[in-house]
């Protein structure tokens, strides 16, 4: 392959942007810092995109699966898969903290600590408790769900739309003609925006850089290299075995999806990658259905790298601040980490509200101990978004293969194929959905 044909490659525009933006922000840290609209404006123009985005997926997927029996069961089943995850991944940010003891010797009085930190994330929770968590995804109206832009209520929507289409039969044809075309528009649409990833990567790395600088990294190293060495562990060995049970390589998964999580890394967020995942899920064999349902679904009840994350910071504080919990306080604090891992989905930062809500309702840890993580928060929101991505892509695939919905010769062609070709198949004239059906001989 000759440079220009590698320059037209996203992944590889989107590298360029990463290490354009992480010079810029070292060398010019004032100039750099004031780059982050540029990340900000790529993110919120592929967030506008991803209601609707879903809201199609998820409708056409259901009318093509039909038994409402069948969509239950999997929705069950993604739902089970996702909190066992979960708890492994909770459990492997705890033994990561008791392992590596990065906050061991600090000796922080929590009375020093600056508690207006905590105080400005903890205005942006807006649920308290499971039954808030529940009413949080019923929208106040039907539009309202997709002008606030967040996944829950959108598939609540479409899964009681797909419904209500399967029961009023031909009459379903236009409506379903229409939402197939404004798929295709959508998707044609988003593979235009995706273009900018590269300016939006370069933006968001130089802002993280020249805002934060390098040299942060340093003071609390430790910590930092204890949350990648779990967030290593939990990809590698955890979702590698799950891979490897399942009859794919866990490997060839990361190099089919190598443009996305370079995205993701280039922005810390999740959400840009969300369509394209739909469709590269599909083109590996995984019914339209089930990867409708499943992977939006994972995206606000499968947050790993958030769990992992929560566990690591709360124990930290707590070392670093000389306070012992029993085992029974940290039982009763995984415990309350499997709703607020969860609550705070969809919001900005969602880790470190997450963090807040949990050392709220914890009367053992000051939540000010915030402030001694809120400075190199943002180096590890990367890890925190690229784990929760490849956990929820394997989870598709997983969940795809327990309801059959898995063709394994298309998903080992393609896994096993020139890599290259995908980002070919993937320009914006061709970035379009697979049609309704597709897959459907899985075995």
């Amino acid at each position: 392959m000759n440079i220009r044909k590698l320059l037209k490659l996203l992944y590889v525009q989107v590298l360029i942007g990463l290490v354009l933006g992480i010079t810029v922000g070292h060398y010019w840290p004032d100039f750099g810092a004031s780059l982050k609209p540029l990340g900000d404006g790529f993110v919120k123009l592929v967030k506008m995109m991803i209601a609707p985005v879903v809201f199609c997926t998820i409708v056409s997927g259901i009318t093509s699966l039909g038994d409402s029996k069948d969509i239950g069961k999997t929705l069950l089943k993604a739902m089970g898969l996702f909190y066992a995850l979960t708890i492994i991944a909770l459990i492997t940010g705890l033994v990561a903290v008791f392992a590596l003891q990065p906050g061991a010797g600090m000796h922080i009085d929590p009375k020093n600590l600056d508690a207006s930190v905590a105080a400005n994330f903890a205005k942006q929770i807006h649920i308290h408790g499971f039954t808030d968590f529940a009413l949080h995804i019923i929208p106040n109206a039907f539009f309202g769900a997709f002008a606030e832009g967040e996944v829950l209520p959108v598939l609540l929507l479409a899964v009681l739309c797909g419904f209500g289409l399967t029961r009023i039969g031909a009459a379903a044809k236009p409506v379903l003609d229409g939402i197939e075309g404004l798929s295709h528009m959508l998707f044609a649409a988003f593979g235009i925006i995706m273009r900018l990833a590269p300016i939006g990567a370069f933006g968001a790395m130089a802002f993280t850089v020249g805002r934060y600088g390098i040299k942060s990294i340093g003071s609390l190293g430790l910590l930092i290299g204890t949350f990648y060495v779990a967030c290593f562990f939990f990809v590698f060995i955890v979702l590698g075995v799950l891979c490897r049970i399942h009859r794919f390589k866990l490997w060839q998964l990361l190099r089919y999806i190598r443009e996305e999580l370079l995205v993701v890394l280039g922005t810390s967020s999740s959400e840009p990658v969300l369509p394209r995942l739909l469709m590269k899920l599909e083109r590996l064999g995984c019914k339209k259905g089930v990867v409708g349902l499943v992977l939006p679904t994972g995206y606000s009840f499968n947050l790993d790298g958030t769990a992992i994350y929560l566990t690591l910071a709360s124990m930290f504080i707590a070392q670093a601040c000389d306070i012992h919990l029993s085992w029974g306080q940290i039982a009763a604090m995984l415990g309350i980490m499997l709703l607020t891992s969860k609550g705070a989905a969809g919001v900005t930062g969602s880790g470190f509200v997450a963090l807040v809500a949990t050392l709220t309702v914890m009367p053992e840890l000051p939540v000010a101990g915030v402030a001694l993580i809120v400075g190199i928060d943002r180096f590890m929101s990367e890890a925190r978004a690229l784990t929760s991505t490849i956990s929820n892509a394997v989870a598709c695939i997983v969940v795809s293969k327990w309801e059959n919905a898995c063709d394994h010769e298309v998903l080992t062609r393609e896994l096993s194929s020139n890599y290259a070709n995908t980002e070919h198949e993937l320009e914006e004239g061709d970035m379009q959905p697979a049609p309704i059906g597709r897959a459907s001989t899985a075995h």
